[in-house]
């Protein structure tokens, strides 16, 4: 097994170096486990004249008890939870990884002096949590190994090689993956290569995946259609399908082919615009004795809809019908929502009456794209209806649905309508998601709702959403322009310190409104942070 020093010394020098000199703050504003008995000072840096807005505290009355019901206690967001008896494990220890720890080992110093034990249900939820905030996690992974009574399953550790992929910690993720297999128990499987094929591709390492695939016979992975098919689909999906071509030419002669692999390839030809390589590539199908099935056809309808060529897609639809290859649903959704975006509604409800004339039952994500074209066509009270019929109809909305209804609730500013959807959503065990929260969060921002900002980024927290860079960009952003200059900097900063590489365009925003509230020694800190983080790569 991998010595918790060696595994470390890798992570501190890379962090250190890309960061000299970064101290993120204890008490970050943004930080909702503070545990201080009164709200810490902001830093002098970040302290701006500006004067509280009656609005910062306002709650709608008709959700003010369930806001209540999460403990706010400082409209600022410098807030504190108390440790009261019915707090969870998972509350205890997310306190104590609030605490903004600069390394891995600090969290691990940190956790040996609490009561805590490790257990698996523990460990999953806190990975969820901080899947975007890699000292913590990696902190708490390192940690539980060392428990007593504790081992890690295979799907934690897939985890935890998931989560080092993303930030990018591509020799510590090696490392991991060889401990795994030190292990002896088939710890390393498909879905763990799978992983790590789907980060490096996404890195743009793309030889460095398929490296990964010609490897997989040292961990005890077999190299079959199903991880052929894992790799194609990475290399085609991070616009690198040409890389997945090499792929197929390469091993079609000793790796048993699907009608999968084929249409992998389909789909990332059309969506590359490369209809000729799409057309070949059917052709080299059939060659091999695969029928052309219903997703093969999709994603030719999916290009010529991106092209708003609607008289091919007719044809499309006809040459199924011919080769009797009924539409799914997929089809329909894919086919409706391009004739709405489009502008053209009647067209996009023809596919509707004709799908349910076909016999194909709409499923969550069809109603979803109805919803969203009847709401941009201006038509809210339809929208309204369908969304309420959904259940009637034995289609539970889903997380795209909430999705849907939400952004467009806060793109109209009905705030009430907006939040009581999230409500709902809590009621129905529907799990938010990053795209959930993300206009609720800008309508905060806009409307300076301080107190149900601070609201939502707790409700993430306890719903297991790790906040990412986007969402990072779209605070700062939000609240510089909204005069909230203080917050706006201390999410800067916070994101900073996870490791995340701000976009120049939110520097710049950050930077001008600075400015303008001649906040020079704010603007000073701001850009001694860029610097330190500019040379690293982009998140």
């Amino acid at each position: 097994m991998l010595a918790k020093h060696k595994f470390f010394r890798l992570f501190r020098y890379n962090h250190t170096q890309k960061n000299p000199n970064i101290k993120p703050l204890r008490h970050l504003i943004c930080n909702p486990f503070c545990t201080a008995t009164e709200s810490p000072e902001l830093p002098s840096w970040i302290k701006s004249s500006d004067t509280k807005n009656p609005d910062e505290d306002f709650v709608i009355p008709s959700l003010a008890s369930w806001v209540e019901s999460y403990k706010l206690h400082d409209p600022r967001l410098a807030l504190k939870i108390s440790s009261e008896k019915t707090d969870t494990d998972i509350d205890r220890l997310s306190r104590i990884l609030k605490n903004r720890y600069p390394s891995p080992d600090e969290v691990v110093q940190a956790l040996d002096g609490s009561c805590l034990s490790a257990s698996t249900g523990l460990i999953e939820q806190i990975l969820r949590r901080f899947s975007n905030d890699l000292v913590p996690a990696l902190g708490v992974f390192t940690w539980a190994k060392t428990q007593t009574g504790y081992r890690h399953t295979p799907e934690i550790y897939t985890s935890m090689v998931d989560i080092l992929g993303k930030g990018k910690k591509f020799d510590l993720m090696w490392d991991l993956v060889r401990e795994m297999d030190d292990l002896n128990d088939g710890y390393v499987t498909l879905a763990t290569m799978g992983k790590i094929m789907r980060r490096l591709a996404r890195g743009g390492r793309y030889d460095e995946a398929v490296e990964a695939f010609r490897g997989l016979d040292k961990f005890g992975v077999t190299r079959d259609a199903m991880a052929m098919n894992l790799l194609m689909d990475a290399l085609a999906k991070e616009k690198s399908v040409e890389h997945a071509y090499e792929v197929f030419s390469q091993f079609k002669g000793c790796t048993p082919l699907n009608v999968g692999t084929f249409n992998i390839l389909i789909y990332g030809w059309c969506k590359a615009r490369k209809l000729e390589d799409a057309e070949r590539t059917m052709d080299e199908m059939k060659k091999h004795g695969f029928v052309p099935d219903v997703v093969s056809y999709t994603s030719f309808i999916e290009h010529y809809c991106r092209e708003k060529d609607f008289r091919k897609v007719d044809e499309i639809f006809k040459e199924m019908q011919e080769k009797g290859c009924k539409p799914n649903a997929v089809t329909y959704t894919i086919a409706m929502h391009a004739l709405g975006k489009a502008k053209q509604i009647n067209e996009a409800l023809e596919v509707y009456a004709k799908m349910k004339s076909d016999g194909c039952l709409p499923d969550a994500k069809f109603y979803s794209s109805l919803i969203f074209i009847l709401s941009k066509a201006g038509r809210i009270k339809d929208a309204n209806e369908i969304f309420g019929d959904m259940k009637k109809q034995g289609v539970m909305p889903d997380v795209l649905t909430y999705t849907t209804m939400i952004s467009f609730a806060c793109e109209h500013s009905r705030e009430e309508d907006a939040l009581k959807l999230l409500q709902k959503m809590e009621e129905d065990s529907c799990k938010p998601n990053l795209k959930t929260y993300a206009p609720l969060l800008k309508m905060c921002c806009k409307k300076r709702r301080m107190k149900v900002l601070n609201f939502l980024l707790i409700h993430m927290f306890r719903n297991d959403v790790s906040i990412d860079a986007g969402t990072y960009a779209l605070l700062v952003r939000g609240l510089s322009m909204s005069g909230k200059l203080e917050l706006a900097c201390s999410f800067f900063e916070e994101m900073v310190s996870k490791g995340m590489v701000p976009m120049n365009a939110t520097y710049k925003i950050l930077i001008e409104q600075l400015n303008k509230k001649s906040m020079g020694e704010a603007k000073e800190q701001i850009e001694k942070l860029m610097s330190q983080v500019k040379p690293q790569e982009s998140v």
